[in-house]
């Protein structure tokens, strides 16, 4: 790319291919100014590009073209209001996931205490401390590396999170203490689903879940009312489509007051119930 203005840098990625948004913070990026910061780009599209970043801006280009995905790019990620760092570790955090939050937020206050199963990049269990500071959160990944990335966005946003390694409850230690709420976004997408292709930049074990996609959801149902207090939610979130299949094992597993939260784009995003008071399924 010749030398050439801010301005006429955003068109060409642009032209390129890429929606005016990727363009910006991409531009954004490389010339290391805040990802909110798009209207600067506005004040100085008469600025010139300096030679240095024409290079490393068309290799980003690139590889957003092939469909890695932009907070890979950028090594960040906006959630809940909060900078998360991320990047080929950890799943991407999406906007849908904030149905969650919101829902948990519903149910908890500062005093009590909740667990976030397969927390990735931390997304959900930050969001949670950072929203009722005196919550006492637990965060639980299989992944080593994604706890190295949570820890890390825990450590940067001064979080206090206790995180540990192991595949879902595996992950507690022994007499482990209940909790109030236990919150997952787990891998909900069927092993033969033919959205993996798009996906391909992200952890694969972090996607997909057997044939119909429902292992580890009914993994977490099946075991969760070892791991809640009496009257005790479980919040997942799952698939646009299988909201239905959750209520049910839910409903099959005890549960009451089973009932599903739509996104913003009205899909059924998220299912849910309350363990009985008894604290027996």
């Amino acid at each position: 790319m010749p030398t050439t203005t801010l301005a006429q840098a955003l068109a060409h990625l642009q032209r390129a291919g890429l929606d005016r948004l990727d363009a910006q913070l991409l531009l954004l990026h490389v010339l290391g100014q805040p990802q909110h910061q798009r209207g600067w780009l506005l004040a100085h599209d008469t600025d010139l590009l300096p030679d240095a970043h024409a290079t490393p801006l068309q290799q980003l280009l690139q590889r957003r073209l092939a469909g890695e995905p932009l907070a890979y790019l950028t090594g960040h990620k906006e959630f809940f209001g909060l900078d998360l760092q991320v990047d080929a570790r950890v799943l991407v955090p999406r906007p849908d996931t904030e149905t969650l939050v919101h829902w948990a937020l519903e149910l908890l206050h500062d005093t009590q205490s909740v667990l976030d199963l397969g927390t990735g990049s931390g997304a959900i269990a930050l969001a949670l401390k950072a929203s009722l500071p005196a919550l006492q959160v637990h965060a639980v990944d299989l992944s080593l590396d994604a706890l190295t990335v949570a820890q890390t966005n825990a450590q940067r946003l001064q979080l206090e999170v206790r995180f540990s390694q192991g595949a879902w409850f595996a992950g507690l230690a022994d007499h482990a203490p209940r909790f109030d709420c236990i919150v997952s976004n787990p891998p909900y997408i069927a092993e033969r689903d033919p959205h993996l292709a798009a996906l391909t930049h992200e952890p694969a074990q972090a996607l997909s879940s057997g044939a119909d996609g429902l292992d580890d959801l009914r993994q977490i149902v099946t075991q969760a009312s070892a791991h809640l207090k009496p009257g005790g939610w479980l919040l997942l979130e799952h698939g646009y489509d299988q909201a239905p299949a959750v209520r049910q094992l839910l409903t099959e597993a005890g549960f009451l007051q089973v009932q599903s939260r739509c996104d913003l784009a009205g899909i059924e995003r998220c299912s849910g119930g309350q363990l009985n008071p008894t604290g027996t399924p």
